[in-house]
């Protein structure tokens, strides 16, 4: 019975993965940029994130793939699993690009 379930569960918690390292990424180096919508942090991705305008278009189209699998219509399939994988690569992506930006920060703590 739940066998439909896990594919729109694994894409909401990828999308709550995705904001909070966007949130992240905000608080470091534009804070208050959080408090726009969705859209227009994406909008700004690409010059915070630097040089690496693949990653900011790969999350944007990732942002938009989760979203829409999340408000889904009963008539809708879920997202397969491919489309899952590439959008919690793309995710593992942004988180990991965020942390090293945290690590190179001034003041920041090291992780072991």
């Amino acid at each position: 019975m739940t066998a439909g379930i896990w594919p729109r569960a694994t894409a909401l918690l990828a999308r709550q993965a995705l904001e909070a390292a966007l949130d992240d990424l905000w608080s470091l180096r534009a804070p208050g940029v959080e408090q726009c919508s969705v859209h227009a942090q994406l909008l700004c991705l690409p010059y915070y994130l630097g040089s690496d305008d693949t990653l900011a278009e790969g999350v944007s189209y990732t942002w938009a793939g989760l979203s829409h699998a999340v408000h889904h219509h009963p008539y809708e399939l879920p997202p397969t699993s491919a489309e899952l994988l590439e959008w919690l690569t793309t995710v593992e992506q942004l988180v990991n690009s965020v942390r090293s930006a945290c690590a190179r920060a001034p003041g920041a703590i090291q992780e072991p």
